[in-house]
């Protein structure tokens, strides 16, 4: 009868085993291999273009209209931008930074898992009639106190949070390196336009100080500085063409595509035409919002918290966990059944070290947002200053420039009825290039300004741009999954 029970206890003992193991394997996950290729992410990147039909959609999907027709004929900057935000590999490097936070929230809120032993025995002198094994299975289940898991979970949350407000800073990092590579681009076109232009006029007026000089009606010191000048500009010329070439490529860089994909691609300037005017600037109020709500200062409060979070983590580790250990033993034919109990001493320390990290990490983190907004704030101040004083400069250049206008007009009317003649005409023309290409300087340096101060505000001054929402997922990963 005893054997009988033996060998049915021996039975069970087998398949909770197996129970057990089968469970174990079955709740594991399974890696996939996901081999990467640089050949085949290069040739990806070279196959962007502006007339992909994911980016259709994603625009149509931001801007609730279907663009037609497709492609734009023309390209303005919000277009501009929201293709940065599709094709961009920064916000992909953002993305996937918040999802390792959201994973650590996972990872944070795991309960710690229970163990269980098997230790066999063989009594080499056994009673006789008594089986010589000894089989005991004990477990070990640990409890966490003083609400660390809770502590735990709290500070992954709130990193998660603040990898998730990277995100935005990034996408505005993104529109202000785009805004000041179409800048640049802006300033090389309009550049070689004008010097083009004032070449063709220095060139007539070097040939008619030659035709004077010859005839005795021009000293050789008037023609040697006609030909300096002349020089000089197809100098900058040449200087102007490969930057022209170079801003382009770097467009290409800010919009995330190959340079290749802006071949016959019409860009508007439309944008940087335009300034706000005094009366939009900054008020104390944006300002104030900008001290309180820009994304990298919010991030840094987010992180002041989870760094409170990791010192009410550290405090509460100076309460030990309890590891309750049941286990059950089969004693050569006996059922032994035990409960044990034990927790870590607190003697050599009470966990003072990573207490007093974590107290100095949340000073730090502290440090860091007083920092951010006293460097916000003199940089608003910064900006505000530079752009009106670029304000001027272009008020002024516009006057110049307009002053020299009516001159040539006046001239050609001088000209036209017999008062002047061609080199007078050709000299106001000189001076009315010259005075254009000032006011162009004056305004990239005025639009510069501005992006500085966008960019310390971290929100567009221009009250018809609508901020494009940065989604939070991949979009053109969501493409390739749709197809």
């Amino acid at each position: 009868m005893r054997q009988g029970q033996n060998s049915s206890c021996t039975a069970g003992m087998k398949l909770f085993i197996l129970c057990l193991a089968l469970a174990v394997i079955a709740g594991c996950t399974t890696f996939h291999p996901r081999p990467l290729s640089p050949s085949e992410t290069a040739a990806a990147f070279a196959a962007r273009t502006l007339d992909a039909p994911g980016l259709k959609a994603f625009l149509a999907g931001h801007l609730q209209r279907e663009i037609m027709p497709w492609p734009p004929q023309s390209w303005d900057f919000p277009l501009l931008t929201l293709v940065a935000l599709y094709y961009q590999s920064d916000l992909d490097v953002a993305r996937a930074q918040w999802g390792v936070a959201r994973a650590g929230v996972i990872t944070a809120g795991q309960r710690p898992n229970p163990s269980v032993g098997f230790t066999p025995q063989f009594d080499a002198n056994p009673s006789s009639g008594v089986l010589p094994w000894t089989v005991t299975l004990p477990l070990g289940i640990p409890l966490e106190t003083a609400g660390k898991r809770g502590y735990r979970t709290a500070q992954a949350q709130q990193l998660a949070e603040a990898a998730h407000l990277q995100i935005a800073t990034v996408a505005w990092q993104v529109r202000s390196r785009l805004r000041t590579r179409l800048l640049d681009l802006y300033a090389a076109q309009q550049g070689e336009t004008l010097l083009q232009e004032r070449q063709a006029v220095q060139e007539e007026s070097v040939k008619l100080l030659e035709q004077r000089f010859a005839m005795g009606e021009a000293s050789q010191s008037a023609v040697t500085q006609a030909h300096i000048a002349l020089d000089q500009s197809r100098l900058a010329l040449r200087e102007k063409q490969p930057q022209r070439a170079e801003a382009r490529a770097h467009l290409a860089e800010a919009l995330g595509i190959p340079v290749g994909a802006l071949d016959g691609v019409e860009i508007s300037f439309d944008v940087l035409e335009r300034l706000p005017a005094a009366r939009h600037l900054p008020s104390q109020e944006v300002q104030r919002q900008a001290l309180l709500n820009r994304p990298d200062i919010v991030r840094a409060l987010v992180e002041y918290a989870a760094s409170q979070s990791k010192l009410q983590l550290e405090i509460a580790k100076q309460y030990s966990d309890i590891h309750l250990g049941p286990g059950y033993a089969w004693d050569q034919g006996d059922h032994k059944w035990s409960l044990g109990f034990s927790i870590t001493l607190p003697v050599f320390n009470r966990n003072q070290g990573p207490i007093a990290e974590a107290e100095a990490r949340r000073t730090e983190a502290a440090a860091r947002l007083s920092a951010l907004q006293a460097q916000v704030m003199g940089a608003i101040d910064r900006a505000l200053t530079g752009y009106r004083a670029a304000l001027h400069t272009l008020e002024t250049a516009d006057a110049l420039l307009a002053s020299r206008q009516q001159a040539q007009q006046s001239t050609r009317a001088m000209f036209e009825v017999g008062e002047v003649d061609r080199l007078a005409l050709v000299s106001a023309q000189l001076e009315r290039a010259a005075s254009t290409l000032a006011r162009v300087d004056a305004l990239v340096k005025a639009q510069q300004a501005l992006g500085r101060l966008e960019d310390a505000i971290q929100r567009p001054l221009d009250p018809s741009e609508v901020v494009a929402a940065t989604p939070d997922t991949d979009p053109r990963a969501m493409e390739a999954n749709h197809r």
